[in-house]
């Protein structure tokens, strides 16, 4: 062996040593707390940051009909009339765990003719942390359900399409205009009530 393999051996050698020294410094440094904030890691005893999580999701109640069928399926030269209808509800579970609810009912109407009906409860289980209690109705009934709309999307679109009609794909729906509005007519709803008696 040359010299200067021999050199080229302890230059790499030494980088290696050199490169594992730095790796052990890094992770020493987060074992103290002063270090782990310093880094921008929560500690157990710091307050929590906020964090929106799905625990689970889960289709809870489905219901597709096409009492037109096979005669709906046939011969049909216009598009149907296609309402949809979309609700969300939240309940909670336990500590820090809710079940947030995407309730999204569907039908397809050729004039007076039904073609298709569908009823979709999706489900989830989310967990939130670290959210001010008056912060909490707007997460849970704006933020978990924009999480899980893509999800009851492809149930929707799945369910119409095994009933033998195109694909039903829900145009993106704004969770925070649904919450406004509901809170308003909510208000609206308590002034009257405030003015009857």
């Amino acid at each position: 062996m040359s010299d200067k393999d021999t050199k080229d051996k302890k230059k790499k050698s030494a980088l290696k040593d050199t490169a594992k020294d730095s790796v052990s410094k890094v992770e020493s440094t987060l074992d103290t707390p002063a270090d782990a904030a310093a880094a921008g890691i929560a500690t157990s005893g710091e307050a929590a940051t906020p964090q929106i999580g799905i625990q689970s999701q889960y289709v809870k109640d489905l219901s597709f009909e096409n009492p037109g069928a096979p005669g709906s399926l046939v011969g049909a030269t216009e598009p149907p009339d296609i309402q949809v209808n979309v609700e969300v509800q939240a309940r909670p579970l336990k500590a820090e765990s809710y079940e947030v609810s995407l309730h999204i009912t569907a039908s397809g109407k050729n004039g007076a003719t039904t073609l298709f009906m569908l009823d979709l409860t999706y489900g989830s289980v989310c967990r939130v942390v670290g959210v001010p209690k008056e912060s909490l109705q707007p997460v849970l009934l704006v933020e978990c359900p924009r999480l899980l709309f893509p999800f009851a999307r492809r149930v929707l679109s799945d369910a119409t399409r095994d009933g033998g009609f195109p694909p039903l794909m829900l145009n993106p729906i704004d969770f925070l205009s649904l919450y406004r509005e509901q809170q308003q007519s909510l208000a609206a709803e308590v002034s009257q009530k405030g003015a009857n008696t």
